[in-house]
Order: structure tokens, then sequence, then C-alpha cells
């Protein structure tokens, strides 16, 4: 009865092994979700077309009602760099009011780094 136990266990621990290969044992990361001008929409509707319409307005110089308008204001206007800068300093966005949250910004920086999608 014991010679039975014992192979039973024996069997056990060799199949219950594995021999997986190095690759096997490292974490993928699954692919990154990229940040799309559909993610960023909203922040520009809800924070900068107040003053950025179609003609812009309150000092603001040019419109971001579309995917190219904010596309350029990235690329060519430091749309980032003035959401970025605190409240009441030179250039600073929204104009008057207080700073975007910084998950926003943190969005909008996203969204550049992920190479400014449009869908």
């Amino acid at each position: 009865m014991k010679k039975y136990l014992y192979l039973i266990i024996s069997t056990i621990i060799t199949f219950s092994c594995t021999n997986s290969s190095e690759s096997d044992l490292i974490d993928v990361q699954p692919n990154p979700v990229l940040t799309t001008y559909d993610d960023i929409k909203t922040i520009i509707n809800n924070n900068c077309i107040n003053c950025h319409q179609s003609p812009p307005v309150n000092g603001a110089n040019t419109p971001l009602l579309i995917y190219e308008n904010v596309k350029n204001g990235v690329l060519n206007n430091n749309l980032i760099g003035r959401i970025s800068a605190q409240a009441g300093n030179t250039g600073a966005m929204p104009f008057g009011g207080p700073r975007l949250p910084q998950n926003l910004i943190d969005q909008i920086i996203k969204w550049e780094a992920d190479g400014l999608l449009e869908n």
C-alpha cells in the first residue's frame, strides 16, 4: 500500500512541474490604450470653447473647435505650456479662470505623446 502511495505522490510531483522557458516567465504588458482627439474633445469643449470659438473672443487668438485647430494649438501655439502655467501667470489658460486639474492636463500631454491621433 505504501508503495502505491509513493508512486502516486511521485507521479503528481513529476507531472505538476513545468519546463517553462525564460520568455514564458517575462511579464508581458498589454498594449497601452492610446489617447485620441475623441478623448480630448470633451476637455476642450468644457474648458476652452468659451473663448476659443469662431471667431475667438476675450483675447484668444485661435479657435479650438475641431481636431485640426487643437492639433495646431499643441504643435504651434504652446497649448500644453499655457494650460500647464499657474493661474495668473502671463499666457496662462483658461484666461481668468483656475488652472485645469492636473489629470486633464496629463490627458492632453498623453495625447501629444501618443501622436495626436484623431480617432
